[in-house]
């Protein structure tokens, strides 16, 4: 059999993990928490499933959880989603990424990256017979230069894929970056897809800049979100995305036959869940005492850091300790250290090592603490 994908091997991800749990280590890096998610929430799962929701849900998603959907851009951002004809549940933002790039790349089309980028969007663009065009982003402040952007853009572009909160640097996009994106997009009749799922995490009074916010942009982006990432339940596997109606008819063709539609009492849940919009606000300071607990813990190690402005994810450049490759000390920290970490050069274009290791910190405090322990003895 002739592979579609011949270059793609098993995730760095499950790689890592795997390692952790056979050696035994402290797990930093799989970007998942391993504490519990709210009990309430638990509940009205539990209760929907007692209450009879069983059986599929409407294709686009339950129509009661996409109002509360379109009531929170509206309330955050000031755009409003039509619940009925621009707003798809997905299971998970990777879903829905997968299909908004089949919905809109043909083969011979390019779509613009921005490396280190998260691990999906490359492979998807192949398989649908497109070429990514990455654009590094340099360490340790990973800014996009535009007029690199404007260079890379030719008639054969279809797309650009961003993602802010931004995994793994943990940088954001400011508002001058998404007006230089939504120029650039409309000048070219571009799309976009802004991968926003660590958007209710934010750091030092810092704000994050919705595509929604935008409407040039807008009318040309799918927004995809996850509730694994804000509600502490990875394993759920619930997104969505948003887009205008022309977009979103063209997602949902191919949705349709994807998955057609996912877990019906977890939608029914999610969707009194969110009426409670402290549910999601709550999140930037949860994750700031984390992240400042960690790196106050760390702050007499040999790692140097710039403290994250978003995400659950930390980046510890190691150039101090040692000049072996990320992936060669990664591997050392886990088995003779016993803390699992995530080399980010396998995220970059031709997997350039900028000597940074993604931790995530994600855990609950004593995890934080021993992990720390560890790092500052190295």
């Amino acid at each position: 059999m002739i592979s579609k994908l011949p270059h793609v091997t098993t995730s760095i991800f499950a790689v890592m993990s795997k390692m952790a749990i056979d050696n035994d280590a402290l797990n930093l890096s799989q970007g998942y928490p391993n504490f519990e998610s709210d009990p309430y929430l638990i509940d009205l799962v539990n209760q929907a499933m007692k209450d009879g929701f069983n059986q599929y849900a409407p294709m686009p998603g339950d129509i009661s959880l996409r109002d509360e959907i379109s009531k929170k851009y509206y309330n955050l951002y000031k755009k409003r989603y039509d619940p009925d004809s621009e707003i798809t549940v997905t299971a998970g933002a990777t879903q829905a990424i997968f299909t908004a790039i089949a919905a809109t790349v043909d083969k011979g089309d390019e779509v613009i990256i921005f490396t280190p980028a998260y691990d999906c969007y490359q492979p998807t663009v192949e398989l649908f017979g497109g070429k990514t065009r990455p654009i590094q982003l340099k360490a340790p402040d990973y800014q996009i230069d535009w007029d690199e952007v404007s260079d890379t853009i030719s008639n054969k572009t279809k797309m650009v894929i961003i993602n802010t909160p931004h995994n793994p640097s943990g940088t954001i996009l400011s508002k001058t970056d998404m007006e230089m994106l939504q120029s650039l997009v409309v000048e070219h009749g571009l799309y976009v897809i802004s991968d926003e799922v660590y958007e209710h995490i934010i750091f030092d009074d810092h704000t994050h800049y919705s595509a929604a916010l935008f409407p040039e942009l807008a009318q040309r982006t799918f927004i995809t979100a996850s509730f694994g990432k804000t509600f502490h339940n990875t394993g759920w596997k619930m997104g969505y995305c948003l887009a205008p109606k022309i977009l979103m008819r063209e997602f949902q063709k191919v949705h349709q036959f994807n998955v057609f539609s996912v877990n019906h009492p977890i939608q029914k849940a999610m969707a009194i869940y969110l009426r409670t919009p402290e549910h999601y606000f709550g999140l930037s300071g949860l994750y700031q005492k984390k992240r400042d607990l960690l790196l106050d813990l760390m702050k007499d190690s040999r790692f140097k850091f710039v403290p994250s402005k978003g995400t659950y994810f930390q980046m510890l450049d190691y150039s101090e300790i040692t000049d072996e490759g990320d992936r060669s000390f990664a591997e050392k920290l886990t088995k003779d250290f016993k803390v699992a970490t995530i080399p980010t050069s396998v995220f970059n274009a031709n997997e350039k090592d900028f000597k940074q290791l993604r931790v995530c910190f994600a855990k609950r405090d004593d995890t934080l603490r021993d992990a720390a322990m560890i790092l500052n003895s190295i």
